[in-house]
């Protein structure tokens, strides 16, 4: 296509949006509403798929040594966790910094009815192991549990189980409900934009009549609808940015809502918007293109 022809195309569907006016706006706005819509809900799955895999990344197997196991007995224990497939990292707890943590986490009003532990510490020494991914826990932790100079192993078994199936419900009952909830607004936002085409059914049987080819007719109104969708997804995104970046920062100041966290802005933030900007064009051009092609059968 020649650049001349390109400039009248692109020029003709700016033309034809100012020449229907009111179904423009209708189209425009249908973008907005449903585009604003499916962003909201894309920030809340990803945060809730972002808090699931960090509360996941949490868990870690605690690895409680027999009292009587002597300094040989521990390192020999920590080279066989070692050697277990799928193990990332392993830290070494010594009791009386396992008594410290208990006492902490007591508070200072009972701290001081600990402290006459510190003459004969009752706790193990400890390994802390996570292994590579958060479902590979369970495995890990059968495997280590076959060493000997283990008094417990503990890694919330009953909890841990709940924890996964939980999260793996979430997730697929999220990417569901998003992708339901795209195609919906796909659907409706198409209809919208037929109902502006379909209104110029005339114009357009007249330029086929005339001897215009399909291609002719066809590059004002896909620029047409190209240009309904990515205007009418300028303000999702504007609202998007505004909203997230606001919700992000009273969360991060605040002190009431501290248990909560946020997906870090430049994460997320601009990823969506290259979502809706992108599905904005996509059903522009294709409520556009599908209606024009019935008209196109003269």
């Amino acid at each position: 296509m020649k650049g001349r022809t390109f400039t009248r195309h692109v020029k003709e569907g700016f033309k034809n949006i100012g020449r229907n006016g009111w179904m423009s706006f209708a189209s425009i706005s249908a973008v907005t509403v449903m585009l604003l819509v499916v962003g909201v809900f894309l920030l809340l799955i990803a945060n809730i798929n972002y808090m699931m895999t960090e509360v996941e990344e949490d868990v870690e197997i605690r690895v409680y040594m027999d009292l009587t196991a002597d300094e040989e007995d521990q390192v020999e224990l920590g080279d066989n966790i070692a050697s277990v497939d799928h193990v990332e990292s392993i830290t070494y707890l010594h009791r009386d910094d396992g008594l410290d943590e208990f006492i902490d986490s007591v508070g200072e009003e009972n701290a001081e009815l600990f402290e006459s532990l510190r003459d004969e510490n009752p706790l193990n020494d400890v390994y802390i192991v996570e292994a590579e991914e958060p479902h590979l826990t369970e495995t890990v932790a059968a495997d280590i549990a076959q060493f000997s100079h283990i008094d417990d192993l503990d890694y919330g078994e009953s909890v841990v189980e709940q924890l996964f199936a939980f999260t793996n419900v979430m997730r697929i009952a999220g990417a569901v409900l998003v992708l339901g909830l795209m195609f919906t607004a796909m659907f409706l936002i198409s209809n919208t934009i037929k109902l502006t085409i379909i209104n110029r059914r005339d114009e357009i049987q007249i330029m086929k009549l005339v001897g215009a080819t399909n291609g002719f007719i066809r590059w004002p109104f896909f620029m047409e609808g190209l240009m309904l969708g990515v205007i009418g997804s300028i303000i999702p995104i504007a609202a998007i940015i505004t909203g997230y970046t606001y919700l992000y920062e009273t969360v991060r100041e605040g002190t009431m809502l501290s248990f909560i966290n946020l997906m870090p802005i430049q994460s997320i933030v601009y990823e969506v918007s290259i979502v809706l900007f992108i599905i904005g064009a996509i059903v522009g051009v294709w409520g556009s293109l599908n209606s024009v092609r019935k008209f196109l059968k003269v």
